[in-house]
């Protein structure tokens, strides 16, 4: 038993370097939580204590605010709007450009979001979707369904579209790649802006672009599968829990309106009606304009209407 216990802790330890490494869906027990991957969870949020240490500046901050914002777009934009639902078109070379910097986003790759997002909506709120608050509690689906051993790997069966590309397959068996190197980038800049005279340092931009941006960035993404199943209003009677939270939608860049996508996940807007503020959309228009992105799905007039005054 022992020796099986130690194989275990070894196969947990490479999934942090090939995450492909093992098939934890044959795991039965559906919220085991593998704790030696809690690890770099915990020490991510616990780095951020050290912005006592390092202090702040305007440029560390403005650096925090950016890549916050341009992470946010690639995981509401690409990794969920596109990769998951394929709600517009755009070339090889920006599929892997948003992939990349979505990864930077430390949510694993592009593959393994789309195949659970997938797989979210297909049980949406039933006892086998892994993330429902209803079914499994708030704090579950807020982030406890991430480290457990069943959900580790893709569903590739969900994302045969996807797994066609060997630059996308490489970044989401090695999703820790793209996030270590970041720190290092981090490091770089904040080292690089000091030595021209700007306020600022190399472990103080890794604190404030790094670790603070990235937490806050995993539970204002992780809030959609838990606050937005249980806060907020609901237009539309779908068979889910899914509500419309204005707030989750201006700090999500639209991802907010969520009874709006459950009820047409196909369209590249979620914000319906022209009040509800949809950044990714907006965004994504101004990227169709110069010819980056195409074939963006409209909402159908008859889902319009059948929201109107509710």
């Amino acid at each position: 038993m022992k020796s099986t216990g130690k194989v275990a802790k070894w196969t947990s330890l490479l999934l942090w370097f090939d995450s492909w490494a093992e098939d934890g869906r044959e795991a039965q027990d559906t919220q085991k939580v593998d704790w030696v991957r809690v690890v770099p969870f915990a020490v991510l949020h616990l780095s951020c204590l050290f912005v006592l240490a390092v202090g702040w500046s305007w440029p560390a901050v403005i650096v925090a605010v950016s890549a916050y914002a341009l992470r946010m777009f690639a995981i509401t934009a690409f990794y969920h709007r596109y990769f998951s639902h394929r709600s517009f078109q755009t070339s090889r070379f920006m599929q892997f450009v948003f992939a990349l910097l979505g990864s930077m986003a430390v949510q694993r790759g592009p593959i393994w979001w789309a195949s659970h997002h997938r797989a979210h909506h297909k049980l949406a709120d039933r006892p086998e979707d892994v993330h429902s608050p209803a079914r499994h509690g708030f704090l579950w689906s807020h982030i406890g369904w991430i480290v457990a051993r069943v959900n580790f790997k893709p569903r590739f069966e969900l994302v045969e579209d996807l797994v066609r590309f060997p630059e996308l397959r490489f970044l989401d068996r090695f999703d820790s790649l793209v996030p270590v190197l970041s720190v290092f980038g981090f490091y770089g800049l904040g080292a690089g802006l000091a030595g021209m005279g700007v306020e600022t340092t190399g472990w103080q931009m890794v604190i404030w672009g790094f670790s603070i941006s990235t937490v806050v960035t995993h539970h204002v993404t992780f809030s959609i599968n838990s606050v937005a199943h249980q806060f907020g209003t609901r237009r539309y009677d779908t068979d889910d829990h899914s509500r419309n939270n204005w707030l989750l939608s201006l700090v999500t860049f639209g991802e907010g309106w969520h009874n709006n996508h459950h009820r047409y996940q196909a369209s590249v807007r979620q914000g319906f009606q022209w009040w509800e503020i949809d950044l990714s959309y907006y965004l994504l228009r101004l990227m169709a304009a110069v010819g980056l992105v195409w074939r963006l799905n409209p909402v159908p007039a008859r889902v319009i209407a059948q929201g109107r005054g509710r």
